[in-house]
Formats: C-alpha cells, sequence, structure tokens
C-alpha cells in the first residue's frame, strides 16, 4: 500500500505526520486537509515540486516520507466584490442563477452515483430541530484528543461534515458535496465500491438514510437528538399459533422507520404498514420443544414527531443476483393519521389534542358555510396565530395527535437498488413542492407529488417523511 507520511504547510504554518494514502482518490487527502485547516477542497491548491494535484488522478505527482506539501487557500473569499451589480433578465439566467433568484435552496452535484446520498441529505434538511441542533455542534472532523487526520471517528467527523455542508448549502447554489461522500466512504466501505469500470457503484439510498441517521443518534448521546425525534417504540405480543395453551410473550421493540410491505392486496400504504404490524413468524417454542408459528402483533405506544416511512420496494433476485424492483402503485397520502396503529393507551393520550384539532376544522367548515360572516373581497383581515407544541409535555420530541403532514419524498427510478437514479421532491410552503435533482432544483405541484406513488418506470416513492401537523390558534386580528 503505497502510504506516506508528509509534512503539509499552509501560510505560516506546518502539519507534520500527514497520513497520506495514493491508493484513495485526492479528494480524500483534500479532505483530510480541510480537517486541519477548515479551507474547502474546491478552494485548495495542492502542490508538490511546482506540480498541482487534481482532484481525480494523482497523475505524476510523485510523494515519498518527509516530503513538504504546500496547499494554498483560504477560509473566506477575499475577492472584493464589485459595488455596481448589472442587472440579469430571467430568460438569460443559467439554472445555478434562476435558483438564487427565485430563492430556491442549494442543489447538490453528483460526484459519480452519489445521487443516494444526495437525495437523503436535501429530505433530512426539511427537519428545523435537526438544523438547529447541527449548527450548535461542536468540534471539527478530527475527534478531541486525535493525532493528525488518522484518528477520524465517524461519528464525529459525519456529523461535523454534515453541518458544513448544510451550512454552505444556505449560502450558495449548488454544491459539491465531497467531504461528506469521503467521510461516509471512510466509515462504511461498503459506500466506496467501484465498479468494473472505475466509478462508484450506486448504493442504496435507504440503507444510507439509515446509517446517517445512527451516525448522527451517536453524536448527541447521552441526550439523542435523533431518538427524540426520530425515534418511536412498539408493544409487541407474540402468540403460539399451534399450541394455544403456550403464554404470550410480551416485549418492547424501538424504531427509526416503519415499513410498507408491498403484495398484491396492497394499494394504499396504511394498509401495507397494518399488514407489517400482524405477521406470521417461526421460532423455536419452549412448550412444544420445536420450532413453531407464531403471530406477531405490534402496538404503536410511542409516535416521533418525524415519522420516516421506508416501502419495501426491493427483494433479492437470485437470477442475476441483484435487488430487484417492485414497481407496484402504493398510494400515499399527503396527511396521514396513525391513530389506528396504535395502542389503546397511547390513543387515549393522543385524544384531547385529536379533539382540538376537530374543533379548529369544525369551526372553518361552520365559518365557509356562514355566508353573512363572509367579507367583501378586499376588506380580509390577517389572522395573528399561535403555534401549539406537538409533543406530549413530559416527552419532547414526540407526536402528541398522532396526524402528520409530508414534508419530503425520497424516490428511485429504475429496476433495481444497485442502479437508477435518486432524487429528493420537498416540500417548500404550502401546496410548492421543490424537485432536488442532484445540483438542479426546481418547483413542482402536489400533483406531481402523488404520481410519485409507482406503476411504471417513472419516479417511485421509496422514503417519506412525516413531520407533526401543527396546530395554530387564532390570537388576534390586524388589518
Amino acid at each position: 500500500m503505497p502510504q506516506y507520511t508528509i509534512k503539509v504547510k499552509w501560510g505560516k504554518e506546518m502539519f507534520p505526520n500527514v497520513e497520506v494514502n495514493t491508493d484513495e482518490e485526492p479528494m480524500l487527502f483534500k479532505a483530510q486537509l480541510y480537517a486541519l485547516t477548515g479551507v474547502q477542497p474546491e478552494r485548495q491548491k495542492v502542490m508538490v515540486k511546482g506540480m498541482t494535484l487534481r482532484d481525480d488522478d494523482w497523475g505524476a505527482l510523485k510523494l515519498k516520507d518527509g516530503a513538504t506539501v504546500l496547499m494554498m487557500g483560504s477560509k473566506e473569499e477575499d475577492v472584493p466584490v464589485e459595488p455596481t451589480v448589472k442587472p440579469i433578465f430571467m430568460e438569460d439566467m443559467n439554472e445555478s442563477e434562476l435558483a438564487t433568484a427565485l430563492e430556491l435552496p442549494s442543489g447538490l452535484t453528483n460526484l459519480g452515483n452519489t445521487c443516494y446520498l444526495n437525495a437523503t441529505v436535501q429530505c433530512l434538511k426539511t427537519v428545523p430541530q435537526l438544523r438547529d441542533a447541527l449548527k450548535n455542534f461542536p468540534g471539527g472532523l478530527a475527534a478531541t484528543g486525535g493525532s493528525g487526520v488518522g484518528a477520524l471517528v465517524p461519528s464525529q467527523s459525519i456529523t461535523a461534515a454534515l453541518r458544513d455542508l448544510y451550512d454552505g448549502m444556505d449560502k450558495g447554489s449548488s454544491l459539491r458535496p465531497i467531504v461528506l461522500v469521503q467521510m461516509m466512504h471512510l466509515a462504511f466501505p461498503r459506500f466506496a465500491e467501484k465498479s468494473e469500470h472505475g466509478g462508484f457503484q450506486q448504493q442504496d439510498a435507504n440503507e444510507c438514510w439509515t446509517e446517517l441517521v445512527r451516525i448522527i443518534e451517536g453524536s448527541y448521546k447521552p441526550a439523542s437528538l435523533i431518538e427524540q425525534y426520530f425515534g418511536g417504540s412498539f408493544e409487541t405480543e407474540l402468540k403460539c399459533v399451534e399450541c394455544e395453551d403456550e403464554t404470550p410473550t410480551k416485549g418492547k421493540e424501538d424504531f427509526l422507520q416503519l415499513s410498507c410491505f408491498i403484495s398484491t392486496d396492497v394499494k394504499y400504504m396504511h394498509s401495507g404498514l397494518r399488514n407489517k404490524l400482524q405477521e406470521q413468524i417461526t421460532k423455536l417454542s419452549p412448550t412444544l420443544g420445536r420450532d413453531a408459528v407464531y403471530t406477531k402483533t405490534s402496538k404503536i405506544n410511542r409516535l416521533p414527531a418525524y415519522l420516516t416511512i421506508q416501502f419495501v420496494r426491493f427483494f433479492y433476485k437470485e437470477k442475476g443476483a441483484i435487488n430487484a424492483k417492485i414497481l407496484k402503485d402504493v398510494k400515499f397520502p399527503l396527511d396521514f393519521d396513525a391513530y389506528e396503529l396504535c395502542t389503546p393507551e397511547l390513543q387515549n393520550k393522543l385524544t384531547p389534542m385529536r379533539d382540538r384539532f376537530k374543533a379548529i376544522e369544525d369551526k372553518k367548515v361552520e365559518d365557509a358555510l356562514n355566508i353573512k360572516d363572509k367579507k367583501p373581497k378586499g376588506e380580509e383581515t390577517e389572522i395573528a396565530v399561535k403555534k401549539e407544541p406537538f409533543w406530549f409535555e413530559n416527552d419532547l420530541g414526540s407526536n402528541n395527535s398522532g396526524l402528520y403532514t409530508l414534508q419530503a419524498v425520497l424516490t428511485h427510478r429504475g429496476r433495481s437498488s444497485s442502479s437508477g437514479h435518486y432524487v429528493a421532491w420537498v416540500r417548500q410552503t404550502g401546496d410548492s413542492w421543490l424537485k432536488c435533482d442532484d445540483e438542479t432544483v426546481t418547483v413542482v405541484t402536489t400533483e406531481e407529488i402523488l404520481k410519485l406513488s409507482g406503476g411504471g418506470d417513472w419516479h417511485c416513492a421509496y422514503v417519506l417523511l412525516y413531520g407533526p401537523k401543527i396546530l395554530e390558534l387564532p390570537i388576534e386580528e390586524t388589518k
């Protein structure tokens, strides 16, 4: 393995004992330099004996132990801004300029089959509590007390890289998520697998979603942000079908996402979820002394504020050794009610907030039907509202009504999880949605979101993210 220990000179600073592996792409080395200096990889110029390092190939650049590498680049832009901005017409703008003019969020460049990560990042970005927590996340890519850049800790490094990426996305139009990609490759080598042609292989977006969420969870122990806002729990019961005298076994299981299994009779997401919560499994029966069939019944006894639902669209197909895709059309709602999936105890706890929602909706209907109360056009008043907490008083990050609103959809287009293309569709405001297709961000309608239910070769919903429905109460009327 061509691994060297070198020195890096950056301005007046010198970093000794930096480990470099030239079997890896140069961008990994630049990510290491970012961990040391805070200079983004795209702003680095790395030179050895007058030769400049490229992003994708070491070329003729040679390293040896003890060599000194010169890096140039600054953390902040030093280029003066021209005071007078010339007007640009929208028809003359490119996609990046148009996105900025319309205040569209930043896109993410595909670095070679990294759309699965780009889509995941865009979906999770819709959770304000996650964004706020990441802004306050301390430290950089290198672990505290570590020596050099070889002491990267996944939970620290990936969370810091995601924090910095989101910060950059708030400032720019389209970014290259180089550091996050490299940190994910270091932590999960399977995401760095390459095809026979030398490029990165496509990966499963739900696996990426799961690993990224768990990495963030590990960064916030013992008070886990993920556990609070994304984590739910089941009460389970196992009953032996073949022996009625056997006492049912009760237990508890935690979850970070619900699974919607797709069968021939499943046409709606709700039925796919319900079927999963009552399933048959085979296990050893202590009464019969052999394997027997059990019915496993699960009921939710803790709902998270943000509910992740995965459509189980892929199954392993021995012929061809691929994860083949189920293209079946399965409808999903824009507003989801999880009440039916909960334990009776949790249903009782949800009822007071649900009654308040119903009272507000009933009043809206009554006002709409009462023509006498309608004011002439132009005389409408704006109603100031107060947003009520969506969690139980003693359980921060929970959902106290069981009512959810769809805020992000991650889709897949193709025939297997290891091929095709992933895209994020995120709610902007109300009925306005954004299609985040790598670096290209465009405005779409609610109708286009509902067409993502499957049934053909168009994008199929794979992971859905529901947020809490917020109760808004009027405070006062203002002109």
